[in-house]
């Protein structure tokens, strides 16, 4: 009863915090006049679109073509028009929630791949490790270059301390369960599934987060700029990654949470009311391009679905992909 109970909380308290955030951000933090307003004096509305509209196309390019090259990679031979038309019909889902955009993704790769599991980890876990360490040395190299003191900058060291000492940790953790004593719980299966992901074959996924950040930067940058929100270069590359870290938060399409990291992150260079208008006009572009990409693939995506369950309960093999490990050539 008690494990019941604590299931529905989980499912329960992320939408009690969205509903909570967008009611304070759209009913208390906002003033709808000053916002229209700071809206309406933004120098080049078509030019923020068409930066804005650029970056979102980008996010889901980059995301969903390392996510094919580490499943190809590592766990089997499926055609990127597959994966890239199941990332796509997820993401009619994000226009509601990151997380269940992602995890509908990640249920479509397990039943493309017959139900491997390692699929789900290949492409879950390796793009997302290297955009993780890319992210930790985007902060630390804007560090120097940052204007004020450290209480300035306070919010960008602190998240500088804490992105290394998780990548400290986790390096720990691969180190001793490859070297370390196979008597320690999990250890060897540990080992077993990291031996399979050497760091000559992680290169090209580091390599292509780290040009997607530079792209990031600028066509943020530049989306600001149009907008009339001038943010420094090194203020936006240094505080990006704390932005995707505020994006966790749940909320419902990101409406809320987007808003209010904003006019947070970057309170000295607008004002509170462009800030808000900035983000409201980003997560509202958002929401369109989510829709219109889900529509466009879903239809394969549900296909591809229903033809490999098709084929598994018939017995039969995979009609397209037909599915085989890479080791084996």
């Amino acid at each position: 009863m008690a494990k019941s109970s604590r299931m529905r909380w989980k499912h329960i308290l992320p939408w009690i915090v969205s509903v909570g955030l967008l009611l304070y951000v759209f009913n208390v933090a906002t003033d709808w006049d000053r916002l229209r307003a700071a809206t309406e004096r933004a120098p080049s509305l078509p030019l923020f679109l068409a930066f804005t509209i650029a970056d979102r196309i980008a996010f889901f390019i980059v995301w969903a073509l390392l996510q094919a090259a580490a499943l190809r990679r590592f766990v089997a031979h499926v055609p990127v028009r597959s994966i890239v038309a199941i990332r796509g019909g997820s993401e009619l889902l994000r226009a509601v929630s990151n997380p269940l955009s992602d995890g509908a993704f990640f249920l479509g790769l397990r039943e493309l791949t017959g139900g491997r599991l390692e699929a789900v980890f290949a492409a879950a876990l390796v793009p997302a490790i290297c955009h993780f360490l890319v992210l930790a040395l985007q902060v630390t190299l804007t560090l120097p270059f940052l204007p004020g003191s450290f209480d300035a900058n306070r919010d960008v060291f602190i998240a500088a301390g804490i992105t290394w000492v998780i990548v400290l940790a986790l390096a720990i953790g691969a180190r001793m369960s490859t070297t370390g004593s196979s008597r320690i719980p999990g250890a060897k299966r540990v080992r077993h599934w990291l031996e399979r992901f050497p760091l000559r074959e992680i290169r090209p996924f580091f390599l292509g987060f780290l040009a997607f950040t530079v792209f990031d930067v600028a066509i943020q940058g530049l989306a600001s700029r149009a907008f009339g929100v001038e943010i420094a270069w090194t203020a936006l590359a240094a505080r990006i990654p704390l932005l995707y870290l505020a994006l966790v938060t749940p909320s419902l399409g990101n409406f809320g949470t987007r808003e209010l990291a904003w006019a947070g992150l970057f309170s000295e260079f607008g004002s509170r009311d462009a800030l808000i208008a900035y983000a409201f006009a980003v997560n509202s572009v958002f929401l369109i391009l989510n829709v219109l990409i889900g529509t466009l693939f879903i239809k394969r995506a549900l296909e591809l679905v229903g033809e490999v369950r098709r084929a598994r309960k018939a017995g039969e093999p995979a009609p397209a992909p037909l599915l085989r490990d890479p080791a084996e050539g």
